[in-house]
């Protein structure tokens, strides 16, 4: 069994991303015909068990973004991350990379898989994943850290790169 850590800032769409990936069905289509209702931030913990595979499960602990101060408390027990960004919030995105570069440099992450969402990619003021790489410097951080990074362009609300995130959850659980 995997533990894993959904973290990022507030509003970035860890929770509605949580039910999605929680309804995503054995036939490896997302279930978004259950209607999803506005989500509220979440103050506290959210813990999942998704399966990921046929003997393999993932528990996915979704930390609120409010509770930043203290989610080093939660990396001890993590061998997966996965650190979701907001790409329409433009006033967010660079603080976010601070907090994305201080989280990873924790000696109790050393050695987890990391998986960057960039999310919201269906809203009209998004910015380009071009722009996300130059403000962020991808390309260094994936080169410099201990940890294996991953980025992948997703859309909690319509479900969109939900299957790379599944398969991703399950190659790691292996």
């Amino acid at each position: 069994m995997c533990s894993c850590l959904l973290i990022g800032p507030t509003d970035a769409g860890k929770t509605l991303l949580l039910k999605r990936l929680k309804n995503y069905n054995s036939s490896n289509k997302a279930d978004l015909s259950q209607e999803t209702h506005a989500t509220i931030a979440t103050v506290g913990v959210n813990i999942v068990n998704l399966a990921a595979g046929k003997r393999q499960e993932v528990v996915v602990k979704e930390l609120g973004g409010c509770m930043a101060p203290i989610w080093h408390k939660y990396y001890k027990k993590a061998t997966l991350l996965v650190y979701v960004v907001d790409m329409s919030n433009r006033f967010q995105i660079s603080s976010s990379c601070i907090q994305f570069l201080s989280l990873i440099k924790s000696p109790h992450l050393a050695k987890s898989s990391v998986l960057i969402l960039l999310n919201k990619i269906d809203l009209p003021a998004t910015m380009t994943r071009k722009e996300v790489d130059c403000l962020w410097r991808l390309d260094d951080i994936t080169r410099h850290t201990t940890q294996k990074v991953e980025v992948l362009e997703i859309s909690a609300q319509t479900g969109q790169g939900l299957e790379d995130v599944v398969k991703w959850l399950h190659n790691q659980a292996k």
